[in-house]
């Protein structure tokens, strides 16, 4: 029994038959100057993503988030779980960063620079062509693929996914760790390891082999995002509807009061999720000019100015001006400019060491046999500096303090932190209303000073 449901007038996903079942998307090549600079930028990020391992500065990584011992380093900078304030100033320009760029340049980002665009459009795609006859054309196979050279192109995904995967792992344990790890072990004396790139593989086995356009259409939120982020002025692909409309086939295209687009379809052909530029805005566009350079192609076949469909705006392509200084792009320039001259002063004043001074545990004073008021504080040290270093603990104020014990601590090695119980004796008459203010220097062994406030606490 058919159910009273309306059908929808169109395909509602590019990826979707109207019956619910999967619709596979072969899109054809297009080898225009935007397709030659894409591959360009994609090869080279490429080969970035696979050097960054193995690059070193000053003895470390380039880059290298080590979650076990919680150390992250960045181009010589190692930050570590206390710096809270540079995470966060980090975090927000980041998200201001995307919102700025999308808001000048549209999803730039995901046709030209995203991992799955850049690895399904010049990796993956490419080899499926190859294994499939298609090669330097795309598009469905006019016949059906053997068996053997189908499993060829899986044993190939299966290959590159395992190298990507272990690549991926060498950002967090490095490259020389991850070595050993392959040649002189088993995958059972590091199951955790093991474990990471298996998912990983399996994963992008998944994404590539199967689920492909549908990450951008339905898994990624930065097409949903873009509508908030875009605004009248940013740029975007668009197609000029003035200028095309109507569409129509014929050399006597004056004659016939027909537009410049000849109606040939090859810009859906072309498009990676599938869509028809023709009608508007969509999220499901990804910026990558595939129909801009084929586009142009059949232009030039029939002897019509290039740039039909082309980079422009919502303004542009209405004939009005588009402006990159506006109140919006001021905005988010102006707030980055604050963060990134934030973080920076932050790393720049950053001491060789971390300094946290917390109360004891239990009673919050004693008072000795002579009158005199203790305090047992706990004084927490992490060594920032690349060498291992010990540290003395003096009272600067008030100078009646005095430390009984617990004045140095002994050597600490880089990027660990010790808890110092450092007992402080002052005379009761220096209290009021029951407290006194406390000023500590931490000296290190290169005389390099951190300097403390806290208060010691007394009878009323």
């Amino acid at each position: 029994m058919e159910l009273p449901v309306l059908q929808p007038e169109e395909r509602v996903l590019t990826t979707l038959e109207s019956d619910g079942s999967r619709h596979w998307i072969y899109p054809k090549l297009a080898t225009g100057r935007f397709w030659r600079w894409r591959r360009v930028v994609a090869y080279a990020l490429i080969t970035i993503y696979a050097l960054l391992p193995f690059l070193k500065i000053d003895g470390k990584p380039a880059i290298l988030l080590d979650l076990g011992n919680r150390e992250f380093t960045f181009f010589g900078f190692t930050f570590l779980p206390t710096d809270t304030v540079l995470l966060a100033l980090f975090v927000v320009a980041l998200f201001l960063f995307i919102f700025f760029i999308t808001a000048i340049a549209g999803r730039v980002w995901c046709g030209w620079a995203c991992p799955q665009t850049v690895y399904m459009e010049f990796v993956f795609r490419p080899l499926e062509r190859f294994f499939t006859g298609t090669s330097g054309r795309g598009g469905k196979a006019k016949k059906s693929v053997p068996a053997w050279r189908l499993a060829a192109m899986y044993l190939a995904y299966f290959v590159i996914c395992l190298h990507l995967s272990n690549m991926f792992l060498a950002y967090f344990v490095g490259v020389d760790k991850l070595h050993a790890w392959i040649w002189t072990s088993h995958p059972g004396a590091h199951p955790g390891a093991f474990a990471v790139v298996a998912v990983v593989t399996g994963l992008m086995m998944f994404d590539f082999c199967y689920w492909r356009e549908q990450l951008c259409i339905i898994g990624c939120p930065y097409g949903r995002f873009q509508s908030v982020m875009l605004d009248r002025s940013s740029c975007i692909i668009g197609y000029d509807e003035e200028r095309g409309e109507p569409r129509g086939k014929g050399r006597d295209r004056d004659e016939l009061n027909l537009g410049s687009c000849v109606d040939c379809g090859l810009c859906v052909d072309v498009c990676p999720t599938g869509i028809d530029i023709r009608q508007g805005l969509q999220l499901e566009c990804i910026g990558c000019a595939q129909c801009i350079d084929v586009c142009d192609d059949v232009m030039r076949k029939t002897d019509q100015p290039i740039g039909l469909i082309r980079y422009s705006s919502q303004q542009g392509l209405e004939g009005k001006p588009t402006r990159i200084i506006r109140p919006r792009t001021l905005i988010y320039l102006t707030v980055i400019t604050l963060l990134v001259t934030g973080f920076f002063t932050v790393l720049v004043n950053k001491s060789a060491f971390d300094v946290t001074v917390l109360r004891g545990l239990g009673k919050p004073f004693l008072l000795s046999e002579s009158g005199d008021v203790e305090n047992i504080l706990r004084v927490k040290i992490v060594n920032r500096a690349e060498e291992s270093s010990g540290y003395r603990i003096e009272v600067i104020e008030p100078a009646e303090a005095k430390i009984s014990s617990g004045s140095t601590v002994e050597v600490i090695d880089p990027g660990l932190e010790e808890t110092q119980p450092v007992h402080i004796h002052a005379p009761r008459y220096i209290f009021r209303a029951g407290k006194v203010d406390l000023k500590l220097r931490i000296i290190d062994d290169q005389d390099r000073v951190v300097e403390e406030r806290f208060f010691m606490l007394g009878p009323l």
